[in-house]
């Protein structure tokens, strides 16, 4: 690990710095941007150099001035319209090949050069990102419920990092915008996907505000399905 790890907090804000966190085969940027406080994330192989975005949420501008206006691979978590406002001006001045879940793309503009299936691998140079879908997440104005892209990424120091998009987060998971059905199909993905498959030390980072840990929220698991949120 490298000594800019000691100033991870996993805690960034809109105009504010971004974070590194270092791990034997990445680095790990994060970015707030935008009024929503969403969060963006620069994952580069230390081996490769090659590049990967998650959520090209917002600000442009800033966005390209993280990655140096090199990228070569976009994934937008899911389609509602907060995590790609910054999309296609990233997407042009880069030249990135884009990613989403297959079910998103309608909602997701500009168009998206691959779609993603349930189990895929998205590489960054010897690196590997494990695609899960996980589904129910809502937002309050589209009818449907989100398919989001949950990405899943092992290092060979031990430790296990999960990129959540809005699935789950400190103290509970998404909004599923008071529907109960949509509630219990996120509740069970998130539970049989992530709880049930990787190790407490397992580091969350959310679609917006700070981290957590998969063993910091598993005492609360029975408490959110017992609440319904």
């Amino acid at each position: 690990m490298s000594s800019a790890n000691n100033e991870y907090d996993g805690i960034v804000v809109p105009g504010g710095p971004p974070q590194t966190l270092t791990t034997r085969l990445l680095t790990i940027t994060k970015l707030a941007v935008g009024e929503m406080n969403n969060n963006t994330y620069l994952l580069q192989s230390r081996a490769t150099g090659d590049t990967l975005l998650i959520d090209a949420a917002n600000e442009a501008e800033r966005i390209l001035e993280l990655c140096d206006g090199q990228l070569d691979k976009i994934v937008t978590t899911h389609c509602h319209a907060d995590h790609w406002l910054a999309l296609a001006e990233v997407a042009e001045a880069t030249g990135a090949t884009t990613y989403a879940p297959a079910p998103e793309i309608p909602e997701i503009h500009p168009t998206i050069d691959i779609a993603l299936s349930d189990a895929d691998v998205i590489d960054i140079g010897v690196t590997h990102l494990e695609v899960r879908f996980v589904t129910g997440h809502r937002a309050s104005y589209l009818d449907h419920i989100s398919t989001s892209a949950v990405l899943v990424f092992r290092d060979p120091d031990g430790s296990s990092h999960v990129f959540a998009g809005d699935c789950l987060f400190p103290g509970g998971l998404g909004n599923t915008c008071d529907d109960a059905a949509a509630f219990q199909h996120l509740f069970a993905d998130v539970n049989d996907k992530l709880f049930e498959t990787l190790p407490d030390n397992t580091r969350i980072y959310p679609g917006h505000g700070p981290d957590t840990t998969i063993g910091a929220e598993r005492p609360s698991l029975t408490d959110w399905q017992s609440r319904g949120w």
